[in-house]
């Protein structure tokens, strides 16, 4: 078994299948060298958003639920890499991930909601999940998800 396989299976992860794009873009890019993944929802492995990952962190979301939130951003991030890639250990390292909170305006602790996503990659990938990071707050997500997550990695051809 792959690596990476193997260590999602350890954690108890089961990829769900890639998400299709909704809109007139593609969810993934793929260099000779590179692979960039499209901004992806806290979709659950039913394809369903749950409803503790909808609204805005610091009013209707709690930080424990937009933690749980940002990491099935990043599974899903490495669902799509796996579409993509075929083999997830074509990965040599997570370059960068950009992180999207739809926040409350007097909501401050947006890093610590895309921890839920930056420890997933370390969990799964050790340090090649070591990233850049940008995190945004927002006033509005797709679907009234309480956070979306994009990445780039670097691959072997």
């Amino acid at each position: 078994m792959a690596t990476i396989e193997a260590r999602l299976s350890e954690l108890g992860i089961t990829l769900p299948k890639a998400a299709a794009p909704v809109a007139n873009y593609v969810a993934t890019v793929l260099g000779r060298d590179t692979l960039v993944i499209s901004g992806q929802l806290a979709l659950g492995p039913d394809g369903v958003l749950d409803a503790a990952h909808k609204g805005k962190l610091g009013a209707d979301v709690s930080g424990e639920a937009g933690r749980a939130a940002a990491r099935n951003c990043a599974i899903n991030v490495l669902a799509q890499a796996k579409a993509a890639l075929g083999d997830l250990d074509r990965i040599e390292r997570c370059v960068r991930l950009g992180g999207f909170i739809n926040a409350a305006p007097d909501f401050i602790d947006l890093a610590l909601i895309m921890n839920g996503a930056s420890d997933l990659m370390v969990e799964v990938l050790g340090d090649k999940g070591r990233h850049a990071r940008s995190t945004v707050g927002v006033a509005s997500l797709p679907l009234g998800c309480a956070v979306e997550v994009e990445a780039l990695f670097s691959i072997r051809p």
